[in-house]
């Protein structure tokens, strides 16, 4: 009894405020109850006392005895926590590895000794025991997240516990080789398409289509059993393979030789066929599938044909291939199409503006003023969006020649003002090139980007805009200017034509662009070239706008100067506090194809805006486009070119050199030097 009332068990009870003010309720209850019975009836009030005094002490003794209960349940539940803690340590298959602040090992669990072949390993540093483990534990001590990591050959999640210096390592090698089968597993579509076998047929006999159709459907057929595919035939001109993950790296890594022994075995035959490839892949729902194949179809075609393009959605494209140039075309049925629906799409708009990419060239320039004339065939206005600030010394020499054509001279407009005047039912005309990150006038793309007309020369890249109206992109022709010339035959000739200006600019501009006629002239560049002589272009103002002044004179023999010539390749780097113009660089990489030995040129110099411009040359064996797509630009096989800011000369120069001496790019120099 004595124990039972001893003031630390009361204190026990009553330390619970619940049980306090439960006990404090019933206490102050109970002494009311027994006062109002003494003062009715002295008896009634002793018999109330003695029953609460026995309710009273039967509570406390139920009441302790709950207590009692609940301590023994909570001790034994810490127990068995503990003891499961202790067997988790020891037995669940987690490997547990536990480090002093000198980085010692003080206690590894048995699941993790089984990796050190139960060598005796406490007390030594990690790194005297696992170099491998040391650096793991390096490199993601401060992760926030887990890390999987491949020690020993095996896949493990891989957790470091700061406070505790603990390691962490789950052996997770089955789910990895699972996750791999199934991402090898996962299908992927293409599309082949014979680039040229339209044209290419075109006077052959029903024998010698039927002999070239069966050794290309053959030839196809037989890559693609050698490679696990499933092959059909769609059209005469283009097919349909399905396959696996694995067997697209597999032929991504042969870098997809069919393309080659096709157009090699054709060419002997004289009838040279090459294949366009468009292949998608990482989508489970296969109309997504073949639409994203039929996207990268299209810019294989934009980019001159005979290449691969594999991309999933949203995903950077990677391409196969290109290693020739763009074939021409022998029908002038495109043109007339294009110019067609350029010809609607004027109709219904209410205005037009052309302009060219950044820094303007003549084929640029000039492509702006046909689109310009095109327009006025048409009843239409238009405008030229043009920076003043970014003219070179011929565009500045044409503008002196247009102070005679105050019309046209009237439509030339500042980039403020064509986003002024731009509407919503105004059409946007974006010429001799298709990224939006090179046009003089990025806030009017953004404004006009959903009435939009691309017409370029130039091979296609990824940075192209989503929706465009319309788009004329023909990498085998010469100069956006060629294009547009074969547009005026089949525009309304009611009003005044084509004017001496115009034609002069325009076949200035393709003179340019083939190096007089020398390079990637075509029989319909000469029908264009033709043409506007016809159409009063000058040949002395053609001689007079390609003049150089003496500036630029010096400049190019200064940069020639400063040239390097390895493995047949020309790096000329301009000096780090010197400027120099655009069209003089690109000039002098032209000029360094003219030396013995040299397939190609680069030439690196800083713009007056501290752009440093490269611009990129070739005999047309070594694909310099693939290289300037690396540095973020493009252009064509032969000529190209890009523009990088906040970079140094020489590290522009380095960044060249890496991707030319890099073994990866190694790979990619079979489509540059065959």
């Amino acid at each position: 009894m004595q124990n039972f009332f001893s003031s630390d068990k009361w204190m026990f009870y009553f330390k619970h405020p619940v049980v306090r003010w439960n006990a404090c309720y019933a206490i102050l209850m109970t002494i009311i109850s027994v006062g109002f019975s003494f003062h009715d009836n002295w008896l009634l009030g002793v018999i109330v006392l003695i029953i609460a005094l026995v309710g009273g002490f039967i509570c406390l003794k139920r009441l302790r005895r709950l207590v009692t209960d609940a301590n023994e349940y909570l001790n034994h539940l810490i127990d068995q926590i503990k003891q499961g803690q202790q067997e988790a340590m020891l037995k669940m298959p987690v490997g547990m590895i536990m480090l002093n602040q000198k980085k010692e090992i003080e206690w590894i669990n048995p699941y993790m000794a089984k990796y050190f072949s139960l060598t005796r390993v406490v007390g030594k540093p990690l790194a005297e025991v696992d170099e491998e483990l040391a650096q793991l534990f390096q490199q993601h001590e401060d992760d926030k997240e887990v890390a999987v990591v491949t020690w020993k050959d095996l896949q493990f999640e891989f957790r470091v516990q700061n406070q505790g210096r603990v390691i962490y390592l789950m052996d997770i090698t089955k789910y990895e080789q699972i996750s791999k089968q199934l991402e090898q597993e996962q299908i992927f579509l293409g599309t082949i398409y014979l680039d040229n076998y339209d044209e290419l047929i075109q006077g052959m006999s029903d024998t010698s289509v039927s002999n070239l159709h069966n050794y290309v459907t053959s030839e196809i057929n037989k890559w693609a059993i050698e490679n696990h595919l499933l092959m059909k035939i769609v059209d005469d001109d283009s097919y349909l393979i399905i396959g696996h993950q694995a067997s697209l790296e597999a032929v991504e890594n042969d870098k997809f030789k069919i393309l080659d022994t096709i157009r090699e075995n054709t060419s002997q035959q004289n009838s040279p066929v090459t294949l366009s490839v468009g292949i998608a892949y990482g989508e489970n729902d296969l109309v997504k599938l073949a639409d994203t194949a039929q996207d990268n179809l299209d810019l294989a075609l934009g980019r001159g044909g005979d290449q691969v393009v594999v991309r999933a959605k949203d995903k950077p494209a990677r391409f196969y291939g290109g290693k020739t140039d763009p074939m021409e075309k022998r029908t002038r049925v495109r043109a007339r199409m294009i110019s067609q629906a350029l010809k609607e799409l004027i109709k219904q708009a209410d205005q037009l503006f052309v302009m060219g990419h950044n820094n303007p060239d003549m084929d640029s320039f000039g492509a702006c003023l046909g689109i310009r004339r095109i327009a006025e065939m048409n009843d239409k206005e238009c405008w030229i969006v043009a920076d003043s600030s970014q003219h070179h010394a011929d565009i500045q020499r044409l503008m002196k020649e247009m102070d005679n054509y105050q019309s046209i001279k009237d439509h030339i407009i500042s980039p403020e003002e064509a986003v002024e005047k731009a509407t919503d039912n105004s059409l946007l005309v974006m010429v001799d090139h298709s990224k939006e990150s090179m046009t003089i006038s990025l806030d009017l793309y953004e404004k006009l980007q959903n009435r939009l007309v691309i017409i370029d020369h130039h091979r296609r890249g990824e940075d192209f805009p989503e929706n465009p109206l319309l788009v004329y992109i023909e990498p085998y022709a010469s100069s956006t200017c060629e294009l547009i010339t074969e547009m005026f035959e089949y525009q309304p000739h009611g009003g005044e034509g084509i004017n001496k200006i115009e034609a002069t600019a325009m076949l200035t501009g393709i003179q340019i662009d083939t190096k007089s006629f020398t390079k990637s002239a075509g029989t319909r560049t000469f029908d264009a070239a033709s043409y506007l002589r016809s159409a009063g272009a000058d040949g002395l103002m053609i001689q007079s706008f390609m003049k150089e002044d003496s500036r630029s004179f010096m400049q190019r023999n200064h940069l020639l100067a400063r040239a390097e010539i390895n493995s047949r390749i020309a790096i000329c780097a301009g000096e780090e506090d010197r400027y120099y113009d655009s069209v003089t660089a690109a000039q002098s990489a032209d000029m360094l194809l003219q030396i013995t030995d040299v397939d190609a040129s680069f030439v690196i110099a800083k713009r007056s805006d501290g752009v440093i411009a490269v611009s990129a040359r070739s005999m047309g064996d070594f694909n310099v486009q693939v290289i300037m797509e690396k540095m973020g630009g493009g252009g064509h096989l032969a000529n190209a070119a890009t523009q990088i800011k906040d970079k140094t000369v020489e590290e522009v120069k380095q960044q060249l050199l890496d991707i030319l001496n890099n073994k990866d790019t190694a790979e990619d120099e079979e489509q540059i030097e065959e």
